[in-house]
């Protein structure tokens, strides 16, 4: 995990089932549907918090994860990608993605197979 990724805020499954108000098995399908991507970080299993909006997940996160696994992305590196600066974007993906700024974030995804 590079520096940037480490200072921001994760959740762990425990803290998305208070959160989100779900259980443990819908939080875990939100994960596997790609609504969501975590990584293990210290040998748990974490979704960024930038991920989360409004106690539910960004809706334009899963269209996001998919164009990067059609690229190869597995959900470490796709997490990673997102919460790293991109020089094209000017900041990390997933703030642009909290900006507004989805077809431009998706453009330079595409871009990356």
């Amino acid at each position: 995990m590079t520096e940037q990724s480490a200072a921001r805020e994760w959740l762990t499954i425990p803290d998305l089932v208070e959160r989100l108000g779900l259980s443990v098995s819908r939080v875990r399908r939100l994960i596997e549907d790609r609504h969501l991507a975590a990584m293990r970080v210290d040998g748990v299993l974490k979704v960024p918090a930038d991920f989360i909006k409004d106690d539910e997940p960004l809706t334009e996160l899963r269209g996001t994860l998919i164009v990067l696994g059609d690229d190869g992305f597995d959900d470490d590196e796709a997490v990673a990608w997102l919460l790293e600066y991109d020089d094209t974007l000017g900041v990390a993906p997933i703030d642009a993605l909290r900006a507004g700024r989805k077809a431009e974030v998706r453009r330079v995804a595409q871009a990356l197979a």
